[in-house]
C-alpha cells in the first residue's frame, strides 16, 4: 500500500503541473488585468503604467509563466495583488473555513444518504419507499445556490416574523460567527459556529445526501438478496442484526467510490454556497480574486483545490481497500 501511495503521488505532479498551467493560461487569456480596477479619468495612465511594471505585467506571457513557476516550485505563491498581501497568510485563513464546511456536509451526505439509502431497501416498494424517492428526486434536482437561498429566505428572514417559531430554529444568514462572538464562553463560541454553519452545510450536501441515497438502495437491494443474507437470516439472526452487521459493509462498497466524486464537488459547490452566505473560505476567495483579476491569488487556489480532489480521490481508494480485504494494489 505504501509503495501504490507513493507511485500515485508522483504520478499527480504532471497533473498538477498541467492544471496550474492551464489555468495560468485561461486566467492571462481574459480581457483586462488587475490595473483595470484602478483606470479612473483622475488616475495618469502613467501610474497605470508604472503599477503595470511593478507587477511584472508587462513582460511577455512565456517570462510571466516561467517566473510564476520557478516563484511557485520555491514554495513562494507570491502576493495578492489586490490585498497586498502574502497569499500563504490568505489561505491560512481560508482553506480551514473550507474545510470545516465540506467536512461537515461530507458527513451530512453519507450519515443521511446511507440512512435513508437503508430504509428503502428494507421497505421497497412500501409506501415510506415511494415518498422517499420522490423527495429524494426533488432535492437532488435543487441547485445549491437556490437552496442556500430558499434556506436564508425561511429559517433566517421568515423565522424571525415568527412569534410562535423556536429560536433554536433561527439561524444566521450569513458569516462564520456572531458580532458578540469574542465576548462569549468557550462553549459559547462553539455553539455559535454550529450556529452558523447549519444552513450552508445543508445548502452544500443535502442533493448530494438524496443521490447517495438511492445509491446505497441499489446496493443494499442486490446484497441482501444473496445467498448468505438468507443463511443469516435461517440461523434465526434478527433482521437488525441481519442488516447492519452483515449486509451494510457489503452494501458500503460502491457508496465508498462516490467518496472520491463528491469530495471534488463539495469543492466546487462550496464556490457558490460560500459566496451565497458570505462564508469566508477558499470559494469566496477565488470568487473574488477573479473578479478582481489578482492573477497570483487565482493560480494559488486553483492548485489547492487541485491538491484537495488529488487527495480525496488517493482517501477514496484507500478506504475502497480496507472495506475490502480482497483488494490488493501491490
Amino acid at each position: 500500500m505504501t509503495a501504490y501511495i507513493v507511485r500515485r503521488l508522483i504520478q499527480a505532479i504532471p497533473l498538477l503541473l498541467g492544471i496550474v498551467t492551464l489555468v495560468f493560461v485561461i486566467v492571462h487569456a481574459a480581457p483586462g488585468d488587475p490595473t483595470a480596477m484602478y483606470v479612473h479619468p483622475s488616475v495618469s495612465p502613467e501610474v497605470i503604467e508604472q503599477m503595470r511594471e511593478n507587477w511584472g505585467l508587462d513582460r511577455p506571457i512565456h517570462i510571466q509563466y516561467l517566473r510564476w513557476l520557478r516563484s511557485f516550485l520555491t514554495g513562494d505563491l507570491g502576493v495578492s495583488l489586490t490585498q497586498n498581501r502574502p497569499i500563504v497568510s490568505i489561505l491560512a485563513e481560508r482553506i480551514p473555513n473550507t474545510l470545516i464546511l465540506s467536512g461537515t456536509s461530507l458527513v451530512l451526505i453519507f450519515a443521511i444518504g446511507i440512512a435513508i439509502g437503508i430504509v428503502q431497501a428494507v421497505r421497497q416498494h412500501s409506501t415510506l419507499d415511494h415518498t422517499l424517492t420522490l423527495s429524494a428526486l426533488f432535492i437532488y434536482s435543487m441547485p445549491s445556490f437556490w437552496l442556500g437561498l430558499m434556506l436564508i429566505l425561511v429559517f433566517a428572514h421568515k423565522a424571525h416574523l415568527l412569534d410562535w417559531w423556536p429560536a433554536a430554529l433561527t439561524f444566521p444568514a450569513s458569516g462564520m460567527t456572531s458580532v458578540d462572538y469574542d465576548l462569549m464562553s468557550g462553549w459559547g463560541k462553539l455553539g455559535d459556529r454550529l450556529h452558523h454553519l447549519v444552513l450552508p452545510s445543508i445548502a452544500l450536501g443535502v442533493a448530494s445526501a438524496a443521490s447517495v441515497a438511492r445509491y446505497m438502495r441499489s446496493s443494499m437491494l442486490e446484497v441482501i438478496r444473496q445467498d448468505y443474507i438468507r443463511t443469516a437470516r435461517a440461523k434465526g439472526l434478527p433482521e437488525r442484526t441481519v442488516i447492519l452487521k452483515h449486509a451494510l459493509k457489503n452494501a458500503l462498497l460502491p457508496i465508498i467510490t462516490l467518496l472520491g466524486l463528491y469530495l471534488p464537488f463539495l469543492f466546487s459547490g462550496a464556490v457558490l454556497v460560500e459566496y451565497v452566505f458570505a462564508w469566508p473560505g477558499m470559494g469566496r476567495t477565488i470568487v473574488d480574486a477573479i473578479s478582481q483579476r489578482d492573477y497570483p491569488l487565482v493560480m494559488a487556489t486553483s492548485f489547492i483545490f487541485a491538491v484537495m480532489v488529488v487527495i480525496a480521490n488517493l482517501i477514496a481508494d484507500i478506504l475502497y481497500a480496507v472495506v475490502d480485504p480482497r483488494i490488493r494494489y501491490e
